[in-house]
C-alpha cells in the first residue's frame, strides 16, 4: 500500500509538473488541451499498470512489469485511434506528451516494484 502511494505521488509530480512545464514553454490553447489531456490519461494508465504489476512481485516481477507495459501500449493505441479524434485534440502534441509521460514514469517504476 505504501509503495503504491509513493509511486502515485511521484508519478503525479513528474507527469503534472512536466505538463505544466510544457505548457509554459509552448503556450497555446490547443497545445495545452492536448498536453493536459494526455497527462491525465498517463497518470491513470500508470496507476492501473502499477496495480497490475503488484501481484507478480513475489513470483515474477519482470512479468508484472511487462504486463504493465502492455497495458500502457494498449492505452496509447486506444488514445491514438479513439481518444484523440473523439476529443478533437492535436494528434502530435497529444501522442508525444502521452508517450513521454509514460516513458519517464515507467523508468522509475522498478524502484517501487522491488520486494
Amino acid at each position: 500500500m505504501k509503495r503504491g502511494l509513493m509511486f502515485a505521488a511521484l508519478a503525479a509530480v513528474v507527469i503534472f509538473g512536466s505538463a505544466w512545464g510544457i505548457t509554459v514553454l509552448k503556450p497555446g490553447a490547443e497545445m495545452a488541451r492536448a498536453v493536459w489531456s494526455s497527462a491525465v490519461i498517463a497518470f491513470g494508465l500508470q496507476l492501473v499498470s502499477f496495480a497490475v504489476a503488484i501481484p507478480f512481485l513475489k513470483t515474477n516481477p519482470i512479468a508484472g512489469w511487462g504486463l504493465g507495459a502492455l497495458v500502457r501500449f494498449a492505452g496509447v493505441m486506444v488514445h491514438a485511434f479513439v481518444g484523440i479524434p473523439a476529443l478533437g485534440l492535436a494528434s502530435g502534441p497529444a501522442l508525444v506528451s502521452l508517450v513521454a509521460f509514460l516513458f519517464v514514469t515507467m523508468i522509475v517504476e522498478p524502484l517501487f516494484l522491488q520486494s
